[in-house]
C-alpha cells in the first residue's frame, strides 16, 4: 500500500543539499529514530519534503518495511515495521540528491559521484564485493556503501567477487555510483544491495530509554510499565498519573460517550455530555480516561500505530502485554512466548484463542465516512475491548473494570 501526500509550493527538483553521516544518518534523519520523528522533521519544512510517499505492506504490517519515500529527491527511509524505527536510508537516483561529507558535496545534477571521486573522498577502505547476477560491484566504508553497475563488456575487472582499487576501466573511464546505503556499523554487517540490505539492524536502544517500554496488563488491575516500575491502577487519580508517568502530552475532553447506548445498565441519554477527560501520552502510545464526576480512572487505551488505521502517526507504538483473566502467574514474570498474552504482534484469530469467540463486533467508522483506511471492527470481553483492523492485527486495545 502506498499513500502520498499533495504537491504544495515546492523547491527545485535535485536543489536540496543533505548532510552524509556514516552510521548515523542523512540530512536530519537519524539512524533509529522513530517514525513519529521522522513525520515531525517532514512536518517542518513542508517546502522541502513537498512530495512524500508512504509505502507498506497493508496484509500484513509486521512482514516488510515501513518505507517514506522522496521521489523528487531521490531517496527513502527504511523503518522497521516492529519497533517502528529507522534502520535503513537509502539513495536510489544519486543524481537527484546533492550529499555534503566534511566540506565536500557528492552527487547532485553537478557533481557526478564517480568511483573515482569516491575513493579519493573517503580514502582506503577493503576490497568490495561483485553481485554476478545483479552486474554491481559494492564499496563499503563503515555504516556506508556505495553500489556501481559494471558494464558488460568489464565484467573480467571483477574476479573472485573482488575487484583491486581503485576501479577503473581500461578506456580511462570510472563507473559512477547508482545507490548509496547509509546503516548502523556497530554490527560489522555489509550492507549493499539486494537481499543484504537485510542486514541493515536498527540500533540498540539506551537501556533506560522509555521508547517501546514494555507494559503489562492484568486485566480489570493495572498496567505496569516495566522500565520505569510505575504501577498505575483503575481508580487511580490524576496527580498519581502526573506523579508517575509526568506531564501528560495532551488533555482532552471526552465530550459524548459513544458506547453508553449499549450499556444496559446506564440509562444516560445518547447525546449527555459525560464529562469525562482524557490524558493523552502519545510518546507512550496510551490514553488515560478519567471520571468527571470521582476524577478516578475508569479506563485505558493503548495503540498499536499500524499503517493503515485512521490514527497512524499521532502515537507512538505501546509495547504492550496483556494477561489473560484465566493467567495463574505471576505478574512481574516474563510471558512474552506465554500463549495467554496478547501482544502489538498477536492477530485476531489468535486473540480468540486466549479469550474465547465472543460474537459479532461493532464497526467503528473513526467518524467518518470519507476515512481512507475503512472502518475497523471492536470486539467486547469482560474488561477489555479490542479494535481490529481489516487484515487482522489490532489497532487499539481498550482496557476497563466493568
Amino acid at each position: 500500500m502506498q499513500r502520498s501526500r499533495r504537491r504544495c509550493n515546492g523547491i527545485a527538483m535535485g536543489s536540496i543539499v543533505l548532510d552524509l553521516r556514516p552510521g548515523l544518518g542523512i540530512g536530519p534523519f537519524s539512524l533509529g529514530m522513530p517514525i513519529s520523528e521522522a513525520f515531525a522533521q517532514i512536518e517542518q519544512q513542508p517546502n522541502i519534503y513537498d512530495v512524500v510517499q508512504v509505502k507498506y505492506y497493508d496484509e500484513d504490517p509486521l512482514r516488510l518495511d515501513i518505507v517514506i519515500s522522496f521521489p523528487d529527491h531521490g531517496f527513502h527511509l527504511r523503518f522497521d515495521p516492529w519497533s517502528q524505527r529507522l534502520r535503513l536510508a537509502e539513495i536510489f537516483d544519486v543524481k537527484r540528491l546533492q550529499m555534503r561529507y566534511a566540506t565536500s558535496l557528492v552527487g547532485g545534477p553537478s557533481t557526478l559521484a564517480t568511483f573515482v571521486a569516491i575513493y579519493s573522498l573517503f580514502g582506503p577502505t577493503y576490497p568490495g564485493i561483485y553481485d554476478k547476477d545483479r552486474g554491481v560491484y559494492t564499496l563499503f566504508y563503515p555504516g556506508l556503501s556505495f553500489a556501481f553497475p559494471i558494464p558488460s563488456q568489464y565484467v573480467e575487472c571483477c574476479h573472485d567477487r573482488e575487484a583491486e582499487l581503485p576501479l577503473e576501466f581500461p578506456d580511462g573511464t570510472t563507473p559512477v555510483t547508482c545507490r548509496v546505503s547509509i546503516y548502523d556499523a556497530s554490527t560489522d554487517s555489509k550492507v549493499g544491495v539486494g537481499a543484504s540490505i537485510v542486514k541493515a539492524c536498527v540500533p540498540p536502544l539506551p537501556a533506560d530509554s522509555l521508547y517501546m517500554e514494555e507494559v503489562r496488563v492484568k486485566l480489570g488491575e493495572e498496567l505496569w510499565f516495566t522500565v520505569g516500575g510505575q504501577r498505575i491502577p483503575f481508580g487511580a487519580s490524576p496527580q498519581d498519573v502526573w506523579t508517575d508517568l509526568g506531564r501528560p502530552c495532551g488533555i482532552h475532553q471526552k465530550q459524548v460517550d459513544q458506547m453508553v447506548i449499549h450499556s444496559a445498565s446506564d440509562t444516560r441519554p445518547r447525546t449527555t455530555l459525560c464529562g469525562d477527560y482524557f490524558y493523552n501520552y502519545f510518546t507512550r502510545g496510551t490514553d488515560i480516561l478519567f471520571d468527571g464526576h470521582t476524577h478516578k480512572i475508569k479506563k485505558f487505551v493503548l495503540h498499536t500505530n499500524y499503517p493503515g488505521h485512521a490514527d497512524f502517526n499521532s502515537y507512538m507504538k505501546c509495547n504492550f502485554v496483556i494477561y489473560s483473566s484465566d493467567f495463574s502467574g505471576s505478574f512481574d514474570q516474563d510471558v512474552n512466548a506465554s500463549k495467554c498474552a496478547i501482544t502489538p504482534s498477536t492477530q485476531w484469530e489468535q486473540v480468540k484463542e486466549i479469550l474465547g469467540d465472543c460474537g459479532r463486533a461493532a464497526i467503528q467508522t473513526q467518524g467518518s465516512t470519507s476515512n481512507p483506511f475503512g472502518s475497523t471492527f471492536v470486539y467486547g470481553y469482560p474488561h477489555i475491548a479490542l479494535e481490529v483492523m481489516k487484515n487482522g492485527y489490532i489497532a487499539t486495545v481498550t482496557l476497563f473494570q466493568s
